[in-house]
């Protein structure tokens, strides 16, 4: 079992920012990746932004040039910088943790992040 601890969730204006932290703890393994998701009010989960260990990184086109994920390795967290956060930005934001070699996933409880016009 993988336990995710989200912070960083919040209010704030359109234009502002917020940064986003996850802790992992439990039975990680090397392969592994770790990503951050977000799903609004009546609409499906959808991929944000992924890191693998080694640092490869992938971004969804809304988010590309505005949000940066980085993760600490050492300290098993994975971050979520956002930038220029746009209204449409506002969603519950969850993070994720697949393990490659077991084709698992585990998620976290979610931090809300709301973006005012």
């Amino acid at each position: 079992q993988v336990q995710l601890v989200e912070s960083g969730g919040g209010l704030v204006q359109a234009g502002g920012s917020l940064r986003l932290s996850c802790a992992a703890s439990g039975r990680m393994v090397s392969i592994n990746g770790m990503g951050w998701y977000r799903q609004a009010p009546g609409k499906q989960r959808e991929v944000v932004a992924t890191i693998t260990r080694g640092g490869s990184t992938n971004y969804a086109d809304f988010v590309k040039g505005r949000f940066t994920i980085s993760r600490d390795n050492a300290k098993n967290t994975v971050y979520l910088q956002m930038n220029s956060l746009k209204p449409e930005d506002t969603a519950v934001y969850y993070c994720n943790y697949h393990s490659y070699l077991h084709g698992s996933d585990y998620w976290g409880q979610g931090t809300q992040v709301t973006v005012s016009s």
